[in-house]
């Protein structure tokens, strides 16, 4: 056991989740904020445990070879959005394969599956298209920006480089427009104030921006002349929507929408296939790496013209569509009604008739149309970070398809789910991991799996 307060100098052999550095002292784990693999640094240590300690870098003593430069201001050293921005890509990249692999193993404990190199991109920066940007007051003046790590105070800044860069010009209108008129900003702790959030919506091959303002109530002043200031100064600026949100909550959108300039929709495209997004759409993030992961899941379903598909947690139908291009039928399911009024126009947008989405909870809906009848040959997974339910898994055993594709934002929970698909006669053959997220710890994956 370490002492609290005093400093070590402490070898960091890993990193974990959320990219904390996993130090070693004498063999006992230290966790290292900012330490990165193969860095000897000295840390102070601010909370001990008898299993572990938790330390700040004091020093670093050797830096990693691993070590780069950072791409963004180093004042934003603190800000929680990059987890490992300081660590070579390529490195990235293979601690994100390793996990995989390790999950898989450790926590699925199942053998022979070919788990490839995660695909990253060739230029990892800027590659968001959507940004949700807290507003605080910061010495009176208002700040945009995100969360430090672990805390709710806004890092002010005037770019983020995995951003869009259409979203400098906007942070900067935005701070403008807030002095100009004097916009009262939200204080979560006391509940008052109006502007809460800016959030940013950007279509990546059709560069139409949407600009939503998260407002504790319905009124915000001189919105005309702000849409004026946005559409004179931001190429591709199509919308301006007020999003009212009066919730003690830190679910950043409410449900109420309020459409001051254009028609509240931007539309973008993935592959050949066109979206219309509005403003509470999930749609991916990356559409570069999003075109990547879904060419993958379509070559994992290896579909056939007379094949029937399940979707399961479909969203706005993105996979849907992609299926319905090449399938026979395609049935998608999702619990946000919103997502299906858009699944549902996005299908008509590209004239594909061959898909039927149902809104409801997976675990209810999936059940219900297996009885009633409705099955599939092909079926294709993609939930939220909690992983599938086990009844939609019981019923995908029981519809018997021929082939399993599970798209995974959560490597633990993909492990959990195939160990119980290979208890009950689907083996998963191969996983391809893909780097949607870059400079942070996530990953995604598709994992092919077999009727045994």
């Amino acid at each position: 056991m370490l002492s609290k307060n005093e400093e070590y100098v402490v070898d960091i052999v890993d990193i974990g989740q959320g990219g904390v550095g996993v130090g070693k002292y004498n063999g006992f784990t230290v966790f290292v904020e900012g330490g990165l693999i193969q860095d000897k640094v000295k840390v102070k240590i601010n909370k001990s445990k008898k299993n572990y300690a938790v330390g700040d870098i004091v020093e670093i003593v050797e830096k990693s070879p691993f070590r780069v430069d950072r791409i963004c201001n180093d004042s934003l050293k603190d800000c929680g959005g990059c987890q490992v921005q300081e660590l070579d890509y390529q490195k990235q990249l293979d601690i994100k394969t390793n996990e995989v692999k390790q999950v898989i193993s450790r926590i699925g404990k199942i053998e022979n599956v070919k788990v490839y190199n995660t695909i990253g991109m060739d230029e990892p920066c800027r590659y968001r298209n959507k940004a949700q940007f807290p507003i605080q007051k910061l010495n009176n003046a208002p700040a945009i920006g995100f969360y430090k790590r672990k805390s709710h105070d806004i890092i002010s800044m005037d770019k983020c480089v995995i951003q869009h860069d259409v979203n400098d010009k906007i942070m900067k209108i935005i701070k403008t427009y807030i002095n100009a008129y004097s916009v009262s900003i939200y204080d979560e702790k006391s509940h008052t104030g109006v502007l809460r959030h800016l959030v940013t919506k950007v279509g990546f091959t059709t560069n139409e921006v949407m600009v939503l303002l998260v407002a504790n109530g319905k009124k915000l002043p001189y919105l005309n002349e702000l849409a004026s200031v946005l559409e004179e100064n931001v190429p591709g600026f199509k919308t301006l929507v007020v999003n009212v949100n009066r919730a003690k909550t830190n679910v950043i959108l409410g449900r109420e929408n309020r459409v001051i300039y254009g028609d509240g929709k931007i539309n973008d495209y993935i592959g050949d296939l066109v979206f219309e997004i509005s403003p509470l759409s999930f749609f991916q993030v990356n559409p570069v790496q999003t075109e990547v992961l879904y060419n993958k899941a379509l070559e994992y379903a290896d579909l056939k013209e007379n094949d029937t598909v399940f979707d399961i947690y479909c969203g706005i139908g993105t996979i849907s569509l992609f299926l319905a291009q090449k399938a026979k039928k395609v049935y998608g399911i999702e619990i946000v009604e919103d997502a299906i009024t858009d699944a549902k126009t996005n299908a008509k947008l590209n004239n594909l008739d061959n898909v039927e989405f149902y809104v409801g909870e997976a675990e209810e809906v999936v059940p219900k149309m297996y009885k009633e009848g409705k099955t599939a040959n092909v079926v294709v997974v993609d939930p939220p970070r909690k992983g599938c339910d086990e009844k939609v898994l019981d019923t995908i055993v029981s519809m018997a398809p021929d082939k399993v594709v599970y798209v995974s934002c959560n490597p633990a929970t993909l492990a959990r789910d195939l160990a119980y698909l290979d208890e009950r006669g689907y083996q998963c053959s191969e996983i391809q991991p893909v780097d949607m997220f870059p400079h942070t710890m996530h990953v995604e994956c598709v994992a092919k799996l077999i009727k045994k």
